[in-house]
């Protein structure tokens, strides 16, 4: 009898147990914070620049920054020197992507002569000179244009970019490849680029149209140099100098973004 009067009194207790938390306020599924970029979405490598050599897309931060902070569009950014570049391990899985997006804000004051190299996506697979998949210099800088040279694996995409980018301001530039068109576009400041040359824009693989791109065997992620700025294999010509400006707000989509995006982008300093 005992027993069973403990048995019946256990079951009344994990009743009232369950039933209290039956009642508890639990909050509707709207009221949950949304991330405006979930796990496997758009952006994949985002480097805010505030204070910290982070990706706040894993958390993941640099494996070296030599590099200072200056007040950057927002609030920090870095200032490039002679010689150094920050690295983070990888740019997550933007190296699964097939098209992508490429924004980021720069400031810097021309120097005549000089070959600066903005980032390099590090990749074994061409490492017959430059060991990268994806990388960017700039020469021949004026205050109001600047030979820009884009490397997408084995193809460089070069000519001049008739704009301010040396001009000692801020300034908002992406680059846009779609790989249903096997297309190139350029924004500067929120807005398309026109009067590109077939060389700056059409992406070719043995003559035809790319299509998808292949970053998979894609390494490191620098920025504000090359390689060899960062301890990574790559041509060490003398001529090859790290980027010596200020950097914001540096994003790597998977995705072609729209104008409207890019326009958005801008508008709101990201």
């Amino acid at each position: 009898m005992k027993n069973k009067l403990q048995f019946f009194l256990h079951a009344a207790l994990l009743l009232m147990v369950f039933s209290a938390c039956q009642k508890m306020d639990r909050p509707k599924l709207g009221d949950y914070a949304k991330d405006a970029n979930p796990p496997g979405g758009p952006l994949k490598f985002y480097a805010a620049f505030d204070g910290a050599d982070v990706d706040s897309i894993r958390a993941n931060f640099a494996a070296g920054n030599p590099l200072t902070y200056v007040a950057g569009i927002t609030k920090q950014a870095i200032k490039g020197a002679d010689g150094k570049a920050i690295s983070w391990p990888s740019a997550n899985d933007f190296k699964q992507s097939t098209s992508f997006s490429m924004s980021f804000w720069i400031k810097n004051t021309a120097q005549a002569g000089r070959t600066e190299f903005l980032f390099s996506l590090v990749d074994p697979t061409y490492n017959g000179w430059h060991y990268s998949a994806l990388f960017l210099l700039m020469e021949n800088q004026t205050a109001t244009k600047a030979t820009m040279k884009l490397g997408l694996m084995d193809q460089w995409l070069e000519g001049d970019f008739n704009k301010p980018v040396f001009d000692g301001n801020w300034h908002h530039i992406v680059y846009v490849y779609d790989e249903a068109t096997s297309k190139m576009t350029y924004y500067f400041d929120g807005a398309v680029v026109t009067g590109m040359t077939p060389t700056q824009t059409d992406v070719k693989n043995g003559g035809a149209p790319r299509g998808k791109l292949n970053f998979s065997r894609a390494e490191k992620f620098i920025i504000g140099g090359w390689n060899k700025h960062a301890n990574a294999n790559g041509p060490g010509d003398d001529w090859i100098k790290s980027f010596t400006g200020s950097l914001d707000q540096f994003r790597l989509y998977g995705k072609a973004l729209s104008a409207a995006e890019v326009t958005a982008l801008y508008n709101s300093k990201l």
